[in-house]
């Protein structure tokens, strides 16, 4: 990405400030990268390797000769800048639910489903998808692939820096979360996102269970999710079970997890069975363990984490940014010779 212009919206924000660390290292590092926030963040600065950012508020001119937009303020956020950005010529990697399942938008995964890029997007937008459904795809991919999931079963046990500065203050704070009605410190709370009926799916277990589907290009596949916030800072943890169409192999699943992309296998003779939220925070692994059989010939189950501001969403996006890098280092002539014109 050395030849691109890049910009950060939301760089502010946990996720933000977190891209902004990402991109500082080695070859990841940009030509030039932007800084941009609300007006009311703006002028504060961010860490970018050794340097410190000053943020500017998001305006009708901040993409202006920006290659690649790293968007994560929120959904209203998205709705009303994104299309301005790929208007201008860049292209948005969103990570909002905002344009999550909307036509001609990729929703990308770089270990799964990075075929979803061999162009650019013809909205000039890509979706980063939900934190949990990363991790779990990512881990589910090459077990659905050899043996074709056909039921999957998904309990999430999510960190309060998933919703963001305000849910590391309720989780600080001890106070009642307004949504909710509940304390989070020593406590599990099961909703996530709104509630509108207590029969049906929150919010956060509708997109996982749609964003699954489509990652996985599955849309027969079975899926149930039931979400829990949890007291952890960083770090989310995902309990998977599931029924495939052919017998589950242990050993076979082992061998194709040893080796997939982006997972870090544990549970080998001797060694920990399982990986925690403290072992995933700060680091871009999805750990896989306790992977099992599940009493039946189809059946298996495993745990997964990874730390849901980096793999979860930052360091997803900044994957999404170096498939793409090419084919916008290829654009830049045309670009820049329109300007000129």
């Amino acid at each position: 990405m050395q030849t691109l212009t890049v910009a950060v919206v939301g760089a502010t924000g946990l996720v933000g400030r977190t891209i902004c660390q990402i991109l500082a290292q080695g070859p990841r590092r940009p030509r030039r990268l932007v800084a941009l926030c609300s007006p009311r963040g703006a002028g504060s600065c961010v860490a970018y390797g050794d340097q410190q950012l000053r943020t500017a508020a998001l305006a009708a001119d901040s993409f202006a000769g920006v290659d690649l937009v790293l968007m994560s303020a929120g959904s209203a956020v998205s709705a009303r800048w994104a299309p301005i950005a790929a208007a201008a010529g860049a292209l948005v990697v969103d990570n909002s639910a905002c344009f999550r399942g909307a036509a001609q938008v990729p929703l990308v995964v770089p270990e799964v489903n990075p075929h979803a890029l061999l162009t650019l997007p013809a909205r000039g937008i890509v979706a980063n998808p939900n934190c949990a459904t990363i991790q779990t795809v990512v881990a589910l991919a090459p077990l659905h692939r050899a043996f074709a999931a056909c039921e999957v079963v998904l309990c999430t046990y999510q960190a309060a820096s998933g919703a963001g500065r305000e849910g590391l203050q309720w989780l600080a704070s001890g106070a009642a979360d307004a949504a909710s009605g509940e304390r989070l410190a020593a406590n599990c709370v099961p909703q996530i996102g709104p509630l509108t009926d207590p029969h049906a799916a929150s919010g956060e277990e509708q997109k996982i269970v749609a964003e699954t589907k489509q990652i996985l290009e599955a849309p027969q596949l079975q899926v149930a999710a039931t979400c829990v916030r949890v007291p952890v800072e960083v770090g989310h943890s995902v309990a998977v079970h599931v029924r495939f169409a052919r017998p589950f192999d242990l050993a076979l699943a082992r061998r194709l997890l040893a080796v997939a992309p982006g997972v870090a296998l544990l549970g080998e003779a001797g060694g920990k069975a399982f990986a925690t939220a403290r072992t995933a925070a700060g680091t871009d692994s999805v750990y896989v363990g306790r992977l099992r059989g599940g009493g039946e010939p189809h059946v298996a189950a495993f745990f997964c984490v990874a730390d849901n501001l980096r793999k979860g969403a930052a360091t997803n996006a900044v994957q999404i940014a170096e498939l793409v890098a090419p084919l916008l280092a290829r654009r830049r002539p045309a670009r820049l010779q329109d300007t000129n014109d």
